[in-house]
Formats: C-alpha cells, sequence, structure tokens
C-alpha cells in the first residue's frame, strides 16, 4: 500500500517520531498511554488503547527497525488478539513530496489463523485511511502542531 505525501520525507518522519500523534493517524488506536523517551529507537515502546471503550485493549508497539527519514519498523500488539509487523518505507517522490509504503503482516496470535480474503481486505482499507490520515498530519504539521499546543 502506498501514497503520495506532499510534504518531505524528514516531515514525514517527525511525524513518526512522534509517538503522540500515533492515535491520530493509526486507525482503531484510540489512546496513547506512554512513549519511550527515546521513542523511535530500536527497542522503544509506545503503549496505546485501542477499540472502542469498555472492549478497549492496552497493549504497546516496539521499534524493531528505524533509518531516520526512510524506514520504521514496528510490532504492534493487540493482545488476546495478536500482533503485527507494520513496516513504513519512505522514499523521496520530487521535489518536497514523499512516498510512503506500509506493508502489515499479523504474525502471531488468533489473528494470524484468521486471515483471508476478508481480513485482507478490512486491513487494506485500514491501511489506505491510516495512509491518508498521516498526509494530512504531515501536509499540515505547522497549523497541526499549533492546535495541539493550544
Amino acid at each position: 500500500m502506498q501514497r503520495t505525501v506532499q510534504a518531505p520525507p524528514e516531515t514525514v518522519f517527525a511525524v513518526l517520531s512522534d509517538g503522540w500523534t500515533y492515535s491520530d493517524w493509526v486507525v482503531g488506536t484510540v489512546h496513547i498511554r506512554d512513549v519511550d523517551p527515546h521513542w523511535p529507537a530500536v527497542g522503544s515502546e509506545l503503549h496505546h488503547k485501542a477499540g472502542p471503550w469498555p472492549l478497549s485493549l492496552h497493549d504497546s508497539s516496539t521499534v524493531l527497525a528505524m533509518e531516520p527519514g526512510r524506514h520504521l519498523r514496528l510490532r504492534a500488539g493487540l493482545w488476546p488478539l495478536g500482533e503485527a509487523v507494520v513496516d513504513l518505507r519512505l522514499e523521496p517522490a520530487g521535489v518536497g513530496a514523499t512516498r510512503v509504503t506500509i506493508h502489515e503482516q499479523f504474525e502471531r496470535g488468533p489473528l494470524l489463523a484468521a486471515r483471508n480474503k476478508i481480513n485482507d481486505l478490512l486491513l487494506h482499507r485500514r491501511n489506505v485511511e491510516a495512509l491518508r490520515r498521516l498526509a494530512d498530519i504531515a501536509e499540515n504539521s505547522d497549523r497541526y502542531y499549533a492546535e495541539r499546543t493550544r
């Protein structure tokens, strides 16, 4: 899944580097509870809540690999449902633009066993929306951060 964002890779990566933004662009994440101070260094975590209350699940996501301005690979937990590995890659796409590629794959837990065409379609739609939200934040980062600090 890819999307071209009308912002340079450094701006897009700055959004990825701010763990507190994840509930604004990761579909299904409703609240960020805590972010390690050295996020997104390899091994750092952000702690999130996903799903509607009272069925919310508390878990964390861990950075598996990171290359500033180019790549972020996360293990996203959602236990007891399982966990996925999410790979985000950034490539320059002309002047001031970035091609963002997201690949998400269930790795462990019941969701892995439940893989089928319907789940793949839902995951595809979730990632399309996540990229749309990420683009909105990156393309309007000055306004986004100004509104968050009010």
